[in-house]
């Protein structure tokens, strides 16, 4: 068990493989808005979206996620992402895309982001107990 946190070494490892699919996803997803690379562009021509917004999207989620990294301030950051997410899930959802892109991968995403929060953070765990029977 690891005294500081207060978790076990296997909850441990769960949090350290979120947190690296979770900052590899995002890291890439900020990178290639930053860079206004042509698959983002090809992605706001339905999305109705100006291009402008892609740089200003990038640095949003780059700073986002800079924030969860960082442990005083990981549920700051988790917050500032979901909001990012909801964000993708209206702007497809707006335009008619499928309930699978729309919704289901944000939301993942955003499990994936409030789980690891949860294993690594305290008080999360104290603010929101899950009975064990």
């Amino acid at each position: 068990m690891n005294q500081d946190l207060g978790i076990s070494k296997g909850w441990l490892w769960v949090w350290r493989i979120i947190m690296i699919l979770v900052v590899l996803f995002f890291l890439f997803d900020a990178v290639v808005h930053i860079l206004v690379l042509p698959n983002v562009v090809q992605s706001f021509i339905p999305l109705q979206l100006p291009i402008s917004l892609s740089v200003p999207m990038g640095i949003t989620l780059l700073v986002s996620l800079v924030l969860y990294c960082m442990p005083r301030t990981t549920i700051l950051g988790a917050i500032l992402i979901t909001g990012y997410l909801g964000g993708a899930i209206l702007a497809n959802a707006r335009v008619g895309a499928s309930f699978f892109s729309a919704v289901t991968f944000p939301v993942v995403m955003g499990i994936l982001v409030w789980g690891s929060s949860y294993i690594l953070e305290p008080r999360l765990r104290a603010l929101i107990p899950f009975r064990k029977k």
